[in-house]
């Protein structure tokens, strides 16, 4: 469970209720094997021959190959023989997270991206700042996709699920891994408590690191918007995200939102003013400046302007026809 899966899954839903009829072809269906460093995130095993004969079957009138995995290369691979036209989604930082795991320079790992996306005719990106990164990258057909917030799941109420913990209340929501940027986070000198909501593989080393900080673990569903609802800022550390939803979820939940002026945060927050949140260098001032300024009602009136429809619209108006000729019908204004 993640950011993309989120996204992908209400994606999904919103189709359906438009009367789109998607077919996903995801990992489920093939032989895997867990990614290295991520046993939670599973890869598929061979899957060309497999995968071609699904789509085939299917005669889409678009595709959309969602990530870079095994299972995008190999859809890519057909596409291009067959001569369908494509597009895709840079949702994930992949070179920042090598890096971060291996040292590899992201000089190479862009290199590889950029040959992988533009062979397609439509590269969707969450924000402003991410496509004119990646246009500076060399990146082509760039298009633009937001995303939206559950409104009726992430509500204001109810709240004080850590009122046995010393306030103010800093909250962490998302993945326990390196690429997150979590001690940047944990080691800021603030008052009351430090929380953390989430699972992954640097749990273990970042409890042993941080006694005092407490871990709750995964949560989900009413228990999730709880936990957001009853903290008093939210704090996002990572500099390799390329939106953040959670901090969509957590304004919904009329929290107000630090972090640092990376992709995702200086294009949501500095929209929305400091009332909201605070975006800044110094993470700890940022994280008491929110905790100053933020209003819970003007954090949820906010997040009430992002749509997963509209998000939604958008994605639809992106789509290119499979083949030419063939019409991809669109839902935006």
């Amino acid at each position: 469970m993640n950011g993309v899966v989120r996204t992908l899954a209400t994606l999904l839903a919103e189709l359906a209720q438009l009367g789109v009829t998607a077919e996903v072809i995801g990992p489920d269906r093939f032989r895997t094997l867990p990614c290295p460093t991520y046993p939670d995130i599973r890869l598929s095993v061979l899957p060309r021959r497999k995968l071609g004969r699904m789509m085939q079957a299917y005669a889409p009138d678009a595709l959309h190959i969602a990530t870079e995995g095994p299972l995008g290369m190999a859809a890519r691979k057909f596409a291009r023989r067959h001569g369908w036209v494509f597009t895709t989604a840079f949702h994930t930082r992949f070179p920042e997270y090598l890096a971060a795991r291996t040292r590899m320079p992201t000089r190479l790992s862009y290199a590889w991206l950029r040959h992988f996306h533009n062979a397609g005719q439509g590269l969707m990106v969450a924000t402003e700042s991410l496509r004119q990164e990646l246009s500076d990258r060399g990146f082509r057909h760039l298009r633009a996709w937001s995303r939206g917030v559950d409104l009726a799941q992430f509500k204001t109420e109810p709240r004080g699920m850590w009122a046995d913990l010393p306030h103010p209340i800093f909250l962490y929501v998302g993945r326990l891994a390196v690429e997150k940027n979590i001690a940047a986070f944990l080691e800021l000198d603030l008052p009351g408590s430090k929380v953390m909501v989430g699972d992954g593989p640097q749990l273990a080393s970042l409890r042993r690191r941080f006694p005092a900080v407490h871990f709750a673990g995964a949560m989900h569903g009413e228990a999730l918007s709880r936990a957001y609802a009853s903290a008093d800022v939210m704090v996002f550390p990572s500099l390799t995200d390329t939106f953040g939803l959670v901090m969509l979820e957590s304004l919904a939940c009329g929290t107000p939102v630090a972090a640092f002026p990376a992709t995702g945060p200086k294009d949501v927050l500095l929209a929305g003013g400091p009332a909201v949140g605070c975006v800044h260098t110094d993470l700890r001032y940022a994280a008491l400046q929110a905790l100053e300024h933020g209003d819970r009602a003007a954090c949820r009136a906010y997040a009430e302007t992002f749509s997963w429809r509209a998000c939604t619209e958008r994605f639809i108006s992106n789509l290119v026809p499979i083949r030419h000729g063939l019409a991809v019908t669109s839902y935006a204004d």
